[in-house]
C-alpha cells in the first residue's frame, strides 16, 4: 500500500485495535504492550506509513511547518540562502515548504496563498523584482503568523527581516575601484523599488562624492541579467570618454560584462575593471577571477530561520532587524596587485 494514503485508522482496522492505541503504539507508550507496540511498528514500515504533518496540526494547534518563499531558485546567492535556512530548520526540528516566484509578483501571491493554505506557522520571504503590491504579504500579518523578509525587504511592513550592509558593501567596491585609479565606473543595477538596489546606488554615490567626482545619470543604469549585459555594455564600450570601470548588481551581470569587454580587445582590469556582486562560484571560473561582494547567503538564511523560529516561540520578543558584514574579495578582474585580498570594515 501506498504511504501517502496510509492512515492510523487503516493500521487500527488491519490489526483489529483501536486507532488511538495505534497513535500510542507509534509513540511507544509504556501503556501498550510491547507485541501491540512491535506489531504496529513492523506494519506501518511494511506499509510505508508516514504521518501526515497537516493532520497532525490540525489535532495539536501546531504544525512545525514553515514556508520559504525565494525569488530564483537557480540563482547561487539565494540557493546558498536555503542551505542555510534548511540548516536551522532541520537543527530545530521543524520542516519547510519551498516556494519560488520566479521574479513575478503574481506567483508570490499564489506562494503566499499554498502557504497559509498548507497551515504554516511562519514565512520567511525575499520580495521578487516585480512587486510593488504587498497586500499579499499584510495578509499573513494580519493572521497574527510571524512574517521574516530577507535580502530584499519589505521597508513598510513593521516585521523581523535580515539584510546585507548593501550600501556599506558597494561604497568598499567603489573604494577599491577609485583607488586603483578608476574614474568613471559604470553601475549596473536593478529595479529600483527593491531597497538593496537603492541602498547599492548610495553606496555608489558616496564613494563617487568622497572622490569629488560628478555622477552621471547616464552611467547608472538597470542591468541585472545577461540579456541585459548584452544590449547595454557594448554601447558603454563605444562612449568616448569610454568607461574603464563596471560595477554589477550581480556575478552573473558582471561575469557576461567581463566576457563583452575582452571580446572588444581590451585588457582587464588595465583598460576596464570589472566588480560583481555575490561573490558566487562564477566568480572564481571567470578569467580573470572576479572580483565581487560577498553577500554571505548561507549565514543570511541561518540568521533568518533563527529569527522566525524564535518569533514562531515567543512572539512578545520586539521586532529585530540584522544587518550582516559583507566582504570584498579581490580578484583578477579588478586588481594585479591585491588579488586575495578580502576588505572588510
Amino acid at each position: 500500500m501506498s504511504g501517502e494514503n496510509i492512515t492510523i485508522k487503516d493500521i487500527a482496522r488491519e490489526l483489529g485495535i483501536s486507532p488511538s492505541t495505534v497513535s500510542r503504539a507509534l509513540k511507544d507508550h509504556p501503556d501498550i504492550s510491547q507485541a501491540t507496540r512491535d506489531a504496529v511498528h513492523e506494519l506501518a514500515e511494511r506499509w510505508n506509513y508516514r504521518p501526515n504533518p497537516i493532520a497532525i496540526s490540525l489535532k495539536s494547534g501546531s504544525s512545525k511547518i514553515i514556508g520559504v518563499i525565494i525569488p530564483d531558485i537557480v540563482h547561487y546567492f539565494f540557493s546558498t540562502v536555503i542551505s542555510g535556512i534548511e540548516d536551522v530548520v532541520h537543527q530545530r526540528n521543524y520542516n519547510m515548504i519551498l516556494c519560488q516566484s520566479n521574479e513575478m509578483w503574481e506567483h508570490e501571491v499564489k506562494n503566499v496563498k499554498t502557504l497559509l493554505a498548507s497551515r504554516v506557522e511562519g514565512v520567511l520571504a525575499s520580495l521578487s523584482k516585480t512587486t510593488s503590491d504587498l497586500s499579499h504579504f499584510r495578509s499573513i500579518l494580519e493572521k497574527d503568523i510571524p512574517l521574516v523578509f530577507y535580502d530584499r525587504v519589505a521597508e513598510e511592513l513593521n516585521t523581523d527581516s535580515v539584510v546585507i550592509d548593501d550600501e556599506a558593501g558597494s561604497y568598499r567596491a567603489m573604494i577599491h575601484l577609485l583607488r586603483s585609479g578608476k574614474k568613471r565606473v559604470v553601475l549596473l543595477g536593478g529595479p529600483m523599488q527593491l531597497a538593496i538596489i537603492r541602498n547599492r546606488q548610495e553606496g555608489y554615490l558616496r564613494a563617487l562624492k568622497e572622490y569629488r567626482i560628478t555622477p552621471r545619470e547616464e552611467d547608472m543604469v538597470k542591468c541585472d541579467d545577461i540579456a541585459s549585459a548584452d544590449r547595454l555594455v557594448p554601447e558603454f564600450l563605444k562612449r568616448s570618454p569610454r568607461p574603464d570601470a563596471f560595477f554589477a548588481v550581480n556575478d552573473l551581470t558582471a561575469a557576461q560584462t567581463l566576457t563583452i569587454v575582452k571580446r572588444h580587445g581590451l585588457r582587464i582590469p588595465e583598460d576596464v575593471a570589472v566588480v560583481g556582486f555575490t561573490n558566487s562560484q562564477i566568480a572564481t571560473l571567470t578569467d580573470p577571477a572576479l572580483t565581487s561582494v560577498d553577500q554571505k547567503g548561507f549565514l543570511m538564511g541561518q540568521t533568518a530561520a533563527r529569527l522566525l523560529i524564535d518569533r514562531i516561540e515567543n512572539r512578545r520578543c520586539p521586532v529585530q532587524n540584522k544587518v550582516i558584514t559583507s566582504e570584498l574579495v579581490i580578484r583578477g578582474s579588478s586588481s594585479l596587485k591585491h588579488k586575495g585580498e578580502h576588505v572588510t570594515p
